[in-house]
């Protein structure tokens, strides 16, 4: 692993039933977490159905813009599980039958005293040039092709292949933050503080609003990697909270 600068990320999740709503997405959130902390900044996410031609252009558009794409989805043993078919195609490569993977899985099967069945097979199908992603879980391995990491849906076996993909990974600078909480709205700080973002373009200062107590609040949130930057701009936000109190002081006397 080494560490860069500036290290993107997209996500691409696979899946009629994540559409529809009959499945809840698990793993985006928790990529994001992961590769934040990693110093790797998740820049897009992106959910495509089961269908080869619009996996095609997800991928093929992500692939080509972030250092990393990592999918979750459609490398199970059912008809409908072409997210392997659909990455060949992206690659213009054959998909076929991982010799290495047919090994794996056949020896699991015949431990296990169950039928290596062709459904069963379709598991170790992989485009040509593919790496393996080992699967601790359930033993199916995901795969890896050019700057594509291609990995389960299911939230369990999604989380085991990460943590094997994370420590390859070229990491970039970590991502620092502070806050402060603002006991004002968004209404009453958005003006002031798209001024504040303005002077500082090396950070960038997000505003989370609160409400509560039939009152409404604003946590801000500054991040970046230069941790003087970050603390020049909490200075002027800070600065924008006592000026507000002390007008609404004022206007009250």
């Amino acid at each position: 692993m080494s560490e860069t600068a500036n290290v993107t990320a997209a996500a691409l999740a696979i899946g009629d039933e994540l559409l529809s709503g009959r499945t809840k997405d698990k793993n985006i959130g928790h990529l994001a977490e992961l590769l934040t902390a990693a110093g790797i900044e998740l820049e897009e996410v992106r959910i495509v159905p089961d269908d080869q031609q619009r996996i095609v252009e997800a991928l093929n558009a992500l692939r080509a813009r972030y250092t990393y794409v990592f999918t979750s989805g459609g490398i199970g043993p059912t008809h409908d599980d072409i997210t392997a078919d659909a990455i060949a195609a992206a690659f213009g490569v054959a998909c076929v039958h991982d010799a290495e993977a047919i090994a794996l899985l056949g020896a699991m099967y015949a431990e296990r005293g169950m039928e290596f069945t062709e459904a069963r097979r379709r598991m170790a199908r992989m485009p040509v040039g593919s790496r393996h992603i080992d699967n601790p879980v359930s033993g199916a391995p995901g795969f890896v092709i050019g700057n594509v990491y291609v990995m389960a849906g299911v939230p369990a076996v999604f989380q085991a292949m990460l943590d094997n993909v994370l420590p390859t990974l070229q990491t970039g600078i970590k991502i620092l933050s502070d806050k402060v909480d603002c006991p004002y709205g968004e209404g009453e700080v958005g003006d002031a503080l798209a001024v504040i973002a303005k002077a500082h373009p090396d950070v960038n200062i997000g505003s989370y609003p609160r409400y509560s107590a039939q009152s409404f609040s604003t946590e801000i949130v500054i991040r970046g990697r230069d941790p003087q930057a970050i603390a020049s701009a909490k200075t002027d936000v800070e600065a924008m909270v006592s000026d507000i109190a002390s007008r609404k002081t004022a206007s009250t006397v």
